[in-house]
């Protein structure tokens, strides 16, 4: 199966030698998404947990979007949070990003991310 590796527009360049997302096609199609952070498009973070969240997932919406899918394509999620208290705020935010749709899902809370003003990072597999 052939895989093939992008960092689509409308999210920040990795920031070391990695890809945002690597497509699996042949036999149906196969997303695999790279963490995800609040870094907007011109590299800017929120300090507020829930901006961090709302901008790692507009990040995974602009990247499936980019594959010509969406959130009901994704078939696993998996979230880290600096902080357990951070867990309500991000049920609501994948709730609203997810209207309804439930992939499988894993939630960690770990004691730190690539940058100490990371607050969350969520990757994802999607699939059509």
């Amino acid at each position: 199966m052939p895989v093939t590796f992008s960092n689509p527009d409308g999210v920040f360049p990795p920031g070391s030698r990695y890809s945002h997302a690597a497509l699996v096609e042949g036999g149906g199609r196969r997303l695999l998404v790279s963490g995800q952070v609040g870094l907007r498009p011109d590299g800017h973070l929120d300090h507020d947990p829930w901006e961090q969240m709302r901008q790692a997932l507009a990040n995974l919406g602009a990247i499936l979007s980019a594959h010509g899918m969406g959130p009901r394509h994704v078939a696993k999620i998996t979230v880290f949070l600096t902080d357990q208290e951070l867990v309500p705020l991000w049920r609501e935010a994948r709730d609203a990003f997810f209207d309804g749709h439930a992939p499988a899902s894993t939630l960690l809370v770990v004691a730190g991310l690539a940058h100490p003003r990371f607050q969350v990072e969520v990757e994802a597999e999607a699939a059509d």
